[in-house]
């Protein structure tokens, strides 16, 4: 039966999400697997302590052990006796462009993943499932490129202040406006890094005495936002409505806590595809809740700008609506532009104030203009200003190949989660020793992907991750199914039992929300 929500007409078309639950002798050795695990940590702990085995882990030295501890053994033991048996799979120094293959530099350890030694030896052309490359724009040849290296001999790599000092070029004014017109908002601001984007203006726009009401899985910048911004922080169940209309409901009966009186501002904060499960927000009922209640909607379109929508506008225009009814659309062009920085855009007014409110506005130093110029190209190319339909070719190929790979390894057996039109592919992997060796045995085969674990994910959802770009070939994709099939059977990771027959959504408890107060 497959997941198919209209909701009274809200959805213009189906919304197709599948979560298929854990299966439980699955999920009983996961919890057995972490415990041997910490078992044996805390064997080898005794072990160090003792100097029966050599401590490599940073420990303070004999002259402050009556000082207060600076690391913290509890909170390392993680690191030190589970994370670090599989820390190959995580940090390997690519040395080209994150294109559709790279070139991995080859590494070694002779003393269980403390350090690493380079063998001077390249990979070469190893197919790259794990870049957010997602319309292939990080390239190192062709329009972008050529623009970019041009706008680099004009104005130098850096701008050396900020906007609101000598670092406000002419360049930054015109992506402004383009960004504006793309998105179909009346302004626009951009910044330099993606995650200050959430981290810095979050705590522009609300304080304290208002109310966050924030999905369980948005990514860390919003939850950093959040909790700088001093303001209370509630979090409904991810995706769940229900869980979002309960909290929206008591924030308006109930007011503040103690004083009863009601909030300053109630923001939404949701993601546009969350980008460790692969799902897409239930935008237009989102907004009728933001609408019925009277409160405000800020949606972070980082992984969906760009790879969403039939001309790559994101989740707004996937869901044919409005964006007028967004308050505040932010996102980045770390992604789908192949750059670096985010925006914010919305109502003029809104801009203004956050021209001189925003951290990452007044004292963050001015985006690279050779940066800028990457994302004007790209963005033009996506609208078709350029005179030719490459963005358009790329949108649709980043569609026809995400739909083709989810519904490959579907039937292959194994369990994925998302929407059918994400191109954020969480293959479930669960036990933690499958986490290294699914990573290593895909590196043999020339295939990079990116392994996720506990803390990043539930302790019992790792999950390998696989992200798709318009610049891989069906022939591409085929190889790397052809692998993951293979490895999926040499691991045992083909656990579905509900072959392309997608689960409703996961139960939800009202009483699992989280609260934090004044």
């Amino acid at each position: 039966i497959h997941h198919i929500v209209q909701n009274g007409g809200l959805y213009k078309k189906p919304f197709n999400e599948a979560f298929e639950e854990t299966p439980m002798l699955v999920a009983v050795l996961t919890y057995v697997g972490y415990g041997v695990l910490t078992l044996f940590g805390y064997l080898r702990d005794f072990l160090r302590q003792w100097k029966i085995e050599k401590c490599q882990n940073a420990t303070e030295r004999e002259e402050q052990k009556d000082f207060v501890p600076l690391y913290q053994d509890f909170e390392n033991f993680y690191n030190r006796n589970l994370y670090m048996r599989i820390r190959d799979s995580w940090n390997r120094p690519i040395c080209s462009v994150p294109g559709a293959k790279v070139d991995v530099m080859e590494r070694v350890s002779h003393d269980y993943n403390w350090t690493f030694t380079y063998t001077g030896r390249v990979i070469k052309d190893v197919i790259n499932m794990g870049s957010y490359n997602y319309l292939g724009f990080a390239q190192n040849s062709g329009t972008c490129q050529e623009a970019a290296a041009e706008v680099l001999s004009q104005y130098g790599a850096g701008v050396c202040s900020t906007r609101q000092e000598m670092g406000n070029l002419d360049k930054h004014e015109e992506l402004e406006k383009l960004v504006a017109r793309f998105l179909g908002v009346e302004s626009a601001m951009t910044y330099g890094m993606g995650f200050a984007t959430n981290s810095m203006n979050i705590p522009a726009l609300v304080g304290k005495g208002c109310l966050i009401l924030s999905d369980e899985l948005n990514h860390a910048s919003l939850v950093l936002g959040a909790r700088l911004s001093g303001a209370t922080i509630r979090i409904f169940k991810h995706n769940n409505m229900q869980s979002l209309e309960k909290l929206l409901k008591d924030a308006i009966v109930h007011g503040q806590p103690r004083t009863r009186r009601p909030w300053k501002k109630i923001l939404i904060l949701v993601e546009g595809i969350y980008s460790m499960e692969g799902s897409i927000v239930r935008l237009p009922e989102v907004i009728a809740l933001k609408k019925k209640y009277k409160s405000y909607l800020y949606l972070d379109e980082a992984h969906s700008i760009g790879a969403l929508g039939p001309s790559g506008r994101g989740v707004v225009e996937y869901f044919g609506l409005n964006p007028e009814d967004v308050d505040v659309m932010m996102g980045t062009f770390t992604k789908s532009f192949g750059a670096a920085g985010g925006y914010i855009g919305g109502k003029k007014e809104l801009i203004d104030y956050l021209r001189t409110h925003s951290h990452s506005a007044v004292y963050a130093t001015s985006m690279s203009p050779p940066v800028v110029q990457q994302i004007i190209t790209s963005m033009k190319c996506l609208m078709g200003e350029d005179g030719s339909t490459l963005g358009k070719v790329c949108v649709q190929q980043l569609a026809e190949n995400t739909r083709y790979f989810r519904r490959r390894l579907k039937e292959m057996g194994f369990i994925i989660y998302g929407n059918e039109d994400s191109p954020v592919v969480p293959l479930m992997l669960y036990m933690p020793a499958k986490i290294g060796a699914f990573g290593r045995e895909m590196l043999k085969r020339n295939i990079g992907v990116v392994v996720v674990g506990f803390p990043a994910t539930p302790i019992i959802e790792s999950r390998a991750r696989f992200c798709l770009s318009a610049a891989h070939t069906k022939e591409i994709l085929d190889t790397a199914l052809k692998e993951i099939s293979e490895v999926g059977d040499l691991l045992q990771l083909k656990y579905s039992r509900h072959r392309l027959v997608p689960l409703l959504d996961r139960p939800f408890d009202e009483t699992t929300y989280e609260e934090t107060e004044d």
